[in-house]
């Protein structure tokens, strides 16, 4: 199902492959969490806390189990009532009330928020993710972003030729936004924003379904 207007899902050439793979369903296209990871057995999780961003100190998030076959790590985000998989050698840590997570390198970033739809003045999830993919082509011309309601109910933006950040090495960046409706109540969702170089998309595509199919939501 398509979304209207600035948010309407028709993503340029270079987007094909994520519009094919998109067709029906997210889908880790036979990727695993050793695909995007490195085997330390969790450490990089457990160090305490660093210093993140603009000098702030906050505390790594909550390892509940390692598992070495899979190289992944599960998480939970208290912030957000999340739990999920990660790969091995990233670092994870409660910021405000959202999760944050990202390689060593911070060139793939990953954000899980609480979105209370009402608060940010729409009506619904598919009305809020047609909103911030509009809303981001206004402020940003030279971003393209398209959004499309998936068979399963989740609404999945994509921005393309996002600027690079302060700590990117190599740009420009690709975003992707999951908006995931509470199933009980539609006023509330998930969004889970995953950002990667350009360069990785498709793979980044691949990385959010690995990731959301192994997130457990407290609703």
């Amino acid at each position: 199902m398509f979304l209207s207007g600035a948010a309407a899902f028709v993503l340029a050439a270079p987007m094909a492959p994520l519009h094919a793979q998109t067709a029906n369903r997210l889908d880790p296209g036979g990727l695993t969490f050793r695909d995007f990871g490195v085997p330390d057995n969790g450490a990089s999780y457990t160090r305490g806390e660093q210093s993140i961003g603009g000098g702030t100190t906050q505390k790594f998030t909550r390892v509940l189990g390692i598992d070495p076959a899979s190289q992944a790590v599960r998480l939970r985000f208290d912030s957000v009532k999340v739990e999920l998989l990660l790969p091995m050698g990233w670092q994870a840590s409660e910021d405000g009330e959202r999760g944050v997570a990202y390689t060593i390198d911070k060139r793939i970033r990953l954000i899980v928020w609480r979105v209370d739809f009402a608060y940010e003045g729409v009506r619904d999830a598919e009305h809020y993710a047609a909103t911030k993919a509009g809303s981001m082509k206004a402020r940003r011309p030279g971003v393209q972003a398209q959004a499309r309601k998936l068979p399963d109910g989740r609404f999945l933006v994509v921005y393309e030729n996002v600027p690079r950040g302060p700590s990117d090495s190599s740009g420009p960046r690709t975003v992707f936004d999951l908006v995931i409706p509470d199933p009980r109540n539609t006023k509330v969702g998930v969004l889970v924003t995953l950002g990667v170089p350009t360069s990785e998309a498709g793979r980044g595509l691949h990385l959010l379904a690995l990731i959301t199919q192994n997130m457990r939501i407290d609703w």
